[in-house]
């Protein structure tokens, strides 16, 4: 890498991308939280990039930019600038009337220069480029009323179980803001509708079992004081947020994977993990094979229907 006037040089793959301004802070300290510069953001993703990219090529993106730091404006983009290189990939995808020219992240040069853009969380799709409307993920959002991460981890642990009975394999990943993200790899044959179909009664059956605990209700006003099993990120052009993305909160945690044991950590909230450690967190890779082992939801449809004397 080189610097000069301002800009620094950084070698990604097989180009060489410019970060501008790299000294300047995007996470302001303060308290307990470190500073962290945009040099710092582009650091984290060169070093997150072996693993990220793998969850991040051939998906559409929405990126949330923070140009001015993560205490000025925010922006969630879209539609891919004009003036990003044409060595950027991107996809032409329908939307209510009419298309949207998403960016998608395929190299380790993309993601640094989108960190310099102060792109500083990626959120993807939940399906890839060429079957955009049949997903190869299932997300369910452990999201407390609160900030009783008890709580997450109780539902973490009723819904980890209820997936072993219906023998579907699942991820853990904290979101790097108040609560978990439980991850579940299919087989690309069902279309949206029918993925979060099936999340959504999977999601009431643990409601049924635990009442006073979890709800599935949308209003935050029905809620009370109960965790939130929020199953909407499973349709089309929703998305959620990517493994080592960075949170624009201070501190700039990052959402990271994790394996099942970990749960039973004292130390475990949502934001335990930072730049400053996120990628050692991963690098003994807690979801290996995991997400090559997708399933159809037919046959736990049936287990499912079955537990619930349907």
């Amino acid at each position: 890498m080189s610097r000069d006037d301002g800009v620094r040089t950084v070698r990604a793959g097989r180009r060489r991308v410019e970060v501008h301004r790299p000294d300047k802070v995007l996470f302001p300290g303060g308290g307990d939280a470190k500073e962290y510069t945009k040099g710092d953001l582009v650091d984290h993703y060169r070093s997150a990039a072996a693993f990220m990219l793998p969850h991040l090529r051939g998906r559409p993106l929405m990126l949330e930019r923070h140009p001015d730091g993560i205490d000025g404006p925010r922006f969630m983009q879209k539609n891919t600038p004009e003036n990003y290189p044409d060595w950027i990939t991107r996809v032409e995808l329908a939307k209510e009337g009419g298309t949207v020219c998403h960016t998608v992240c395929d190299d380790v040069a993309t993601l640094v220069y989108l960190a310099d853009q102060a792109a500083v969380t990626l959120h993807r799709w939940l399906s890839r480029v060429g079957a955009v409307d049949r997903p190869d993920r299932m997300v369910f959002d452990l999201d407390p009323a609160g900030d009783d991460f008890g709580a997450v981890r109780e539902a973490a642990r009723w819904l980890g179980e209820l997936l072993d009975e219906l023998k579907l394999p699942s991820a853990l990943m904290t979101t790097g803001s108040r609560g978990l993200h439980v991850v579940v790899p299919v087989d690309g044959r069902h279309d949206f509708d029918e993925v979060r179909e099936f999340a959504r009664d999977v999601a009431d059956a643990l409601v049924e079992a635990h009442p006073d605990r979890l709800t599935t209700a949308a209003r935050k006003k029905d809620r009370g004081d109960r965790l939130y099993l929020d199953v909407g990120r499973n349709a089309y052009a929703q998305t959620a947020v990517a493994p080592l993305t960075v949170r624009a909160l201070p501190g700039a945690p990052v959402a990271t994977p994790m394996d099942w044991a970990q749960l039973d950590d004292p130390g475990l909230h949502a934001r335990r993990w930072t730049i400053a450690d996120a990628v050692e967190q991963v690098r003994g890779d807690p979801w290996a094979g995991l997400m090559s082992r997708k399933r159809a939801l037919g046959p736990a449809r049936r287990r499912l229907d079955a537990l619930r004397g349907a």
